[in-house]
């Protein structure tokens, strides 16, 4: 069955492959056809005729709906900054699946039985990669965004002070700020400028940056605009604290870096190797995987697992 079902699953998995190249590279009309739409020329053409890109994004997305995961998998994706559709993630963790049962089969092709098992194994770890790429992202993007805002409240209680309004430094935030900062303000002014209050856009720009400091700047901003009082002020102290607390962030970070890496070493290390023994000699590991030995991998893999929580519990320190 297998050697049916290997290739099958190759195949598929390139056929999904070349779909997912094709939407990701396609990000829209060429150059040709928005020139034509937006200057007048064949405008009813372009109207009745969209990209196809945009009418299969469109179905897909109607047929998936808007459950609770479909959103909240908008709602990552967003908060990564990943220029996809919930339709391209789910087709990329379709061919992820692919990939690693086939994976899976061959770093378990001498294991008898269980080759099977580590191939769904590899499925089940393919269909969560692209999940950890996402995460990945937002933890990267989210850091670059809090340890660029203790400067941003400072830039936003200056601009008060020379005269500007809150809306008005704000624009000069999303102009003058580098990214992820400047964008995601250019995003609130632009809703805000589509009708929604000021409120409104900061409250949909902490749900793309979940993060702690931003809550409290956007606690303020929302109490001073009803009870009155110095904003400016306030930010400065808000500032101030954000700063002392990215410092902090940092040192302990820099102090706990070993604690990290040595966590990461000695947990992925055996895995690496007995994926590596696998591929060059399937044989030779093959014997581990009958009864009784095989309960040695078995409570290896738990110990692992076990170390490298415990590793993280120790290493990790809210501030």
């Amino acid at each position: 069955m297998q050697v049916f079902l290997i290739p099958a699953l190759l195949a598929v998995a390139i056929f999904v492959g070349f779909i997912v190249l094709g939407r990701v590279v396609a990000t829209g009309p060429n150059v040709e056809a928005r020139v034509e739409q937006f200057g007048g020329r064949n405008r009813a053409k372009a109207s009745d005729e969209p990209h196809e890109k945009e009418k299969i994004t469109a179905r897909t997305d109607r047929a998936l709906g808007r459950g609770r995961y479909i959103q909240g998998v908008a709602r990552k994706l967003a908060q990564a900054d990943l220029k996809l559709t919930v339709t391209e993630f789910l087709l990329i963790k379709a061919f992820a699946v692919a990939v690693g049962f086939i994976l899976g089969e061959l770093v378990g092709r001498g294991w008898g039985p269980l080759t099977l098992l580590v191939g769904v194994v590899g499925a089940i770890a393919g269909w969560f990669v692209p999940d950890w790429f996402v995460k990945f992202r937002q933890g990267r993007r989210l850091g670059a965004f809090n340890a660029q805002l203790g400067d941003t409240i400072t830039l936003l209680a200056n601009s008060l002070r020379s005269g500007y309004s809150f809306l008005q430094s704000m624009e000069m935030v999303a102009r003058e700020s580098p990214a992820p900062m400047g964008e995601e303000f250019r995003r609130v002014i632009l809703e805000v400028g589509l009708g929604l209050s000021t409120q409104d856009g900061l409250n949909n720009l902490l749900k793309r940056m979940p993060s702690e400091d931003l809550d409290l700047m956007i606690t303020a901003v929302n109490i001073q605009q009803e009870v009155g009082g110095n904003l400016a002020v306030i930010l400065d102290t808000i500032g101030h604290t954000i700063r002392e607390r990215v410092r902090i962030q940092g040192e302990i970070r820099t102090l706990t870096a070993m604690g990290r890496i040595s966590g990461y070493i000695i947990s992925g290390l055996p895995v690496f190797l007995a994926v590596v023994i696998s591929l060059i000699n399937p044989g030779y590991m093959q014997g581990m995987f009958v009864f009784p030995w095989i309960c040695m991998p078995i409570c290896g893999a738990i110990m692992i697992v076990i170390g490298y929580i415990v590793i993280q519990k120790i290493v990790t320190i809210d501030v």
